[in-house]
């Protein structure tokens, strides 16, 4: 990759409490914290990415964002999103290179969770 190449660094998702979201992630998919900034915001590492948590004074973008999470066992991934409060709002589904299937955390949020076959 060139020095002026663009790199996807974090998917931003606003959330109405921060530390309740924290938690979640943390559970669903042990992503752990970097940077915790009071309620305002708080930026986790998730594999070689960042998921950005900010509160509604810190949403620059306006709405919702969707991040694509690759774990190692959708069915397993899908029970831990249940159990700590997500929703399943597409259960998985066969596509051409992977199964998937659609969540929304406690906060209203889509994500797409995929496996490879």
């Amino acid at each position: 990759m060139g020095d002026d190449a663009a790199d996807l660094r974090q998917t931003i998702h606003p959330v109405d409490d921060i530390a309740a979201a924290v938690e979640f992630y943390g559970a669903a998919f042990g992503f752990l914290p970097a940077l915790i900034d009071g309620d305002r915001y708080a930026a986790l590492h998730a594999g070689r990415s960042t998921l950005a948590l900010v509160s509604a004074e810190e949403d620059t973008v306006g709405g919702q964002a969707a991040a694509a999470v690759k774990v190692g066992d959708l069915a397993e991934s899908l029970r831990s999103v249940v159990a700590s409060g997500g929703t399943v709002v597409r259960a998985a589904e066969r596509g051409p290179h992977e199964e998937r299937a659609v969540i929304r955390d406690p906060w209203g949020n889509p994500l797409v969770l995929y496996a490879p076959l």
